[in-house]
């Protein structure tokens, strides 16, 4: 039979290996499997510790928000078959035992050979000979204790393949993809066809007749508040004008909490035609009631049906996904590119040689023959001798980053499959990066690329032996080793980057591993929890390319470790590879980047990825354009009108830290800080105040002897926040209130809510007792109680103060007046006397409260009990939908849902946009900023944007430009005047004030004293004179800003200026 492996024969010159074969169905296949623990394929798999069907949210937790639990229970019944495990078929794997479901069995008949160590990260030297699927077993089934991972090294028959669910081909020959194809498609099986040749890849996704996608994109439905619906043939929905709805022409929608026309409350979802960006048509409302108030609208996702073509029937007429629309043409061509090489291979026995042009012309023209003979749906109108003539020079080679691009599709696209969450690739996606090489008529001769029984031959067979030489030598910096960051610690390895004489690779994370981390973070195991992420990453890429230089800290990048990361440190770097999770963070490193012009890659994503590259002098920075910033909510919306789950998740953050972390932080400071008081009394508003108060309850009014006061504390909290507060609410604002204009009060975003009444039956009720009677004692140091049963007792002796409603109670109702009310003084409260009130520090000697701070991923600190109650019981209040546990912590926890799948393809990409850069190529063309959302799926590229110029007389500078200064002459420090004399005379500019950080050194407006005595200062000086700091010693440079006016006195806007101390 046909062979369904590509292997060693792909290169000329290596000796064929044995082939994987097709059997047919009553073929013998067990003998030549083998799994983890025994365990078959066919074996029932839990997704929990505990051996239920419940998901292990605290491995999962990250990836439950991208895919849901239904998607997750649905991955988990599905046994997936990945054939080669060459570099793709690794990648693909890696992801899908990370992501979880049923089983996974790895195939390969062939065996390990010291090509595949430039992108196979689970091989080492040592197996150089042994079957690869064998090798990879063991070590793939470390990623994921819940998956087992079967190896199979025979052929495949239609009995084995039979027993899955979704099969995954790699480095298959045309002839074994078709006959599995066919039968696959026949079975309803999941076939999904990947490969990757050097700089060009192609996938193929069948995924049967009739394959249902219940969520297209994974977005969260949308809701919208209702102001009006018309009676008539097409009725109009109107949503209230806070913002846009967010809809589209046929999306689904029904109704709840409507007035009047009660008949849309639950009602089955009806299509809608979008009629402007607050409106929107629902069909026929004739028969209903007339509409009164209110109502919410929400978005439903409707199941959709897609009908794929067999693989035999799309080869002839392709359906094509266009990745990149600035090279429109290139899938068509690449169609048949691909099909030439099974059949080069076939007539030849082995792919076209690297950079080998009597090859190149042999497989062009045999391209050519293929497409005159193709259908008409595949044909291309003509050949593009160029592009074919690379894929030719490429197919020998595997390069890292493009597998894990494709791996991490390859693997969303089995998860698709498995769970009908997100549209799948509509069938054919081929991509190349062939910008990756020299800009101009490229020098690399087929010499050049001649295998060396080096593990980077792979590599070396499209770039060259001088190329990967430069590429050991590198000097790069990755910040962070977390999701991002151990994806590309792991493709620099294997790339070989800072893996030669001279080069080096830092990396820096101040985090320890935690349990979740694992579903993502493919260097950590379960054993390495607690340990530090830079030094486990470090040695888990030292295992996988033992050449790597590679150095590990453990401090934060930021202005307090610039002692660490210094002038030195930053001058012999080649590059920076941000791995961050914070803007901030990001946007340090980038002003550390622009300062000594370093090229910076970015990786960020969530559900969506996105890739920025950074070229000193060429392109912008990544401070030059940001993200919006995320939508605040109104302070009285939280006091007092929440209308979402949102609301009051974050009115039970803001809780948490005003009861648990600050006033414990204020305590401390004035029991410790004896300049503490004068400080806060100097703070604006009634910020004085409230800090005074709040210490006081710290200190003296709610100050615990033992936990049964904590229990009462809790109780009578409790009362205050959803009784008697709700209650004082309806009594300046009655349920029947009226507007001035006559409208109902509670409408529109207002719901009135009612007053809870507390019932220790209640688990909610309780449990917000228990959490908050645990982190009272916690923050003073006692020992809590979790026993419900002590908690009731001691419930049961509390009394709860009486509450009768006050008249004059002023309650803020729209922003304006939250904000005033902030600035106001109350007249009842004077802070005299609740200074006096106050005990002196001196009194509580040795006694110190312990601030709580938020963590969102222990279930036994009782944050997110507290959050979880504090925040349903507002909605109970309120009658919005509660939120459970799983979505609470995603909103309050501020989570960015990530997955293993998007964090592969970014990585991969940044890596691409690295090796443009080690290149040396320098046109903005040449690079691609890229978005890409798996879930649609969706890939957008774009030139990086080039850094703006602007221009002082006719000398044009951009972000990256500045004035450098030697501030020592003849072994003299300049004075301020010098300074100033000097770019009078060399630029023409007149210096109208000058300053350092946030120091002001000279400006024209200071008295005529202080500018004589400063202009007779050592710059440096007057900087330690102005700043009242002194210049530490590890700083070489100073950073100074300048205000300059022209020569005809107009003020001019001109670069800082870099002042070298020595």
């Amino acid at each position: 039979m046909s062979s369904v492996s590509e292997d060693q024969s792909d290169q000329c010159s290596s000796p064929p290996t044995k082939k994987l074969k097709i059997q047919e169905e009553n073929s013998t296949t067990g003998a030549k499997c083998s799994s983890h623990n025994s365990v078959a394929p066919s074996r029932d798999v839990k997704m929990s510790a505990n051996g239920t069907d419940e998901i292990d949210e605290g491995l999962y937790s990250r990836q439950l928000y991208v895919l849901g639990h239904d998607a997750m229970r649905r991955m988990g019944a599905s046994n997936i078959l990945i054939s080669g495990m060459k570099g793709l078929g690794v990648e693909i794997a890696k992801n899908v035992v990370l992501g979880g479901v049923k089983s996974v069995t790895i195939h390969d008949e062939g065996t390990a050979a010291m090509t595949d160590l430039a992108s196979q990260f689970f091989l080492r030297k040592e197996d150089i000979g042994k079957n690869r699927a064998e090798v990879t077993q063991p070590r793939l089934a470390e990623l994921n204790t819940y998956v087992p991972i079967t190896s199979y090294t025979g052929p495949l028959s239609e009995d084995y393949v039979s027993k899955f669910q979704v099969v995954v081909l790699t480095n298959s020959s045309l002839e074994a993809q078709i006959k599995i194809g066919d039968y696959c498609h026949s079975k309803g099986i999941q076939l999904i066809i990947v490969d990757t040749k050097g700089l060009f890849g192609q996938l193929f996704c069948d995924f049967g007749e009739n394959f249902i996608v219940n969520d297209v994109n994974g977005e969260q439905p949308v809701s919208n508040m209702i102001a009006s619906v018309t009676k008539d043939k097409d009725g109009v929905v109107t949503c209230l004008d806070e913002a846009r709805h967010g809809y589209e022409s046929g999306d689904f929608v029904t109704f709840a909490e409507v007035q009047g026309m009660k008949e849309l409350n639950g009602c089955e979802p009806r299509e809608i035609k979008v009629l402007g960006p607050y409106t929107f048509s629902i069909g026929d409302t004739t028969g209903m009631s007339d509409y009164v108030r209110g109502g919410i609208v929400t978005q439903v996702k409707m199941p959709k049906s897609l009908k794929f073509k067999s693989l035999k029937a799309s080869l002839a007429e392709p359906e094509m996904m266009i990745t990149d629309f600035a090279k429109f043409d290139r899938p068509g061509q690449l169609h048949i590119g691909f099909q030439a090489l099974h059949e080069y291979k076939k007539k030849n026995g082995c792919l076209p040689k690297p950079r080998s042009k009597e090859d190149a012309e042999k497989f062009v023209a045999l391209a050519k023959e293929i497409n005159a003979n193709a259908p008409a749906g595949a044909k291309q109108d003509s050949i593009d001798d160029k592009l074919l003539g690379l894929l030719a020079m490429n197919a020998q080679g595997d390069v890292c980053p493009m597998q894990a691009v494709f791996g991490g599709i390859a693997a969303q696209e089995v998860m698709k499959a498995c769970s009908g969450k997100f549209n799948p690739i509509y069938q054919w996606m081929y991509f190349d990066a062939l910008e990756c090489l020299p800009e101009n008529d490229d020098p690399t001769t087929e010499a050049e690329c001649q295998s060396e029984n080096s593990r980077y031959d792979s590599q070396i067979a499209v770039f060259g032996k001088k190329f990967q030489e430069k590429l050991g030598k590198q000097k790069y910096f990755v910040v962070g080793a977390g999701a991002i960051g151990c994806e590309l610690l792991k493709n620099f390895a294997l790339m070989g980057l800072s893996a030669g004489e001279g080069g080096m690779l830092t990396v820096t994370d101040m985090d320890s591993i935690e349990k979740s981390n694992l579903n993502r973070q493919f260097l950590f195991r379960p054993w390495d929890v607690q340990k530090m992420k830079s030094d486990t990453a470090a040695a888990a890429v030292k295992q996988m390319n033992p050449s790597m230089n590679i150095t590990s800290y453990q401090d934060r990048v930021g202005p307090e470790t610039e002692n660490i990361y210094n002038d030195d440190f930053f001058e012999a770097l080649d590059g920076v590879a941000n791995a961050l999770d914070n803007v901030d963070a990001r946007m340090y490193m980038d002003r550390r980047c622009v300062y000594y012009g370093k090229s910076l890659l970015a990786g960020t994503l969530g559900t969506k990825g996105n890739v920025q590259a950074l070229l000193p002098y060429v392109t912008e920075s990544y401070s030059s354009s940001q993200d919006p910033p995320e939508k605040s909510i109104p302070i009285c919306t939280l006091k007092n009108f929440p209308n979402a789950i949102e609301h009051t998740l974050q009115w039970a953050r803001d809780e948490f830290e005003g009861l648990f972390r600050n006033p414990a932080e204020n305590a401390n400071q004035y029991l410790s800080d004896p300049k503490f008081m004068e400080r806060t009394m100097k703070l604006p508003g009634m910020q004085p105040l409230e800090t005074i108060i709040s210490i006081k309850k710290s200190l003296v009014d709610d100050r615990p002897a033992n936990f049964d006061d904590c229990v009462a504390w809790a109780r009578n909290y409790f009362q205050v926040q959803y009784s008697n507060q709700i209650r004082q609410l309806l009594f300046n604002f009655p349920p029947d209130q009226v507007t001035s204009s006559g409208a109902p009060f509670w409408s529109g975003p207002k719901r009135c809510p009612h007053a809870l009444q507390f019932d220790q039956d209640n688990s909610e009720h309780m449990n917000y007792i228990v959490s908050a009677a645990n982190l009272k004692a916690e923050s003073y140091g006692m020992k809590g109680n979790k026993d419900k049963a002590v908690i009731a007792g001691i419930l049961a002796k509390v009394k709860v103060p009486e509450f009768v409603p006050r008249s004059g109670v002023k309650i803020e109702t729209t922003e304006a007046e939250a904000a005033q009310s902030s600035s106001v003084i109350d007249d009842d409260v004077h802070m005299d006397e609740v200074r006096k009130a106050l005990a002196s520090p001196s009194e509580f000697k040795g006694f110190k409260m312990i601030p709580l701070d938020f963590e969102k991923d222990d279930d036994s600190n009782f944050h997110m009990d507290f959050i979880v109650a504090a925040s349903n019981l507002r909605a109970e209040n309120y009658s919005i939908e509660k939120a459970d546990r799983h979505k609470s912590k995603l909103i309050a926890g501020k989570i960015i849902p990530a997955i293993a799948t998007t964090t592969a393809v970014v990585s991969g990409l940044v890596c691409l946009e690295l090796l443009k850069m080690v290149m040396g190529n320098k046109k903005l063309e040449t690079y691609k900023n890229g978005f890409i959302n798996l879930a649609l799926p969706f890939f957008g590229f774009s030139e990086p944007l080039s850094a703006p110029k602007t221009k002082y007389y006719d000398k044009e500078f951009t972000l990256w430009d500045r004035f450098e200064l030697q501030g020592m002459r003849n072994g003299q420090e300049m004075t301020l005047k010098e300074f100033m004399d000097y770019f009078q005379n060399e630029h023409k500019l007149e210096i109208t004030m000058l300053s350092q950080g946030v120091s002001m050194i000279y400006s024209f407006f200071m008295s005529p004293a202080k500018v004589k005595e400063r202009l007779a200062m050592k710059v440096s000086e007057v900087v330690q004179k102005v700043s009242k700091k002194k210049i530490k010693p590890h700083v070489k440079a100073l950073v100074l800003e300048l205000c300059c006016n022209d020569t005809e006195g107009e003020d001019v806007e001109v670069p800082y200026v870099k002042y070298n101390l020595y």
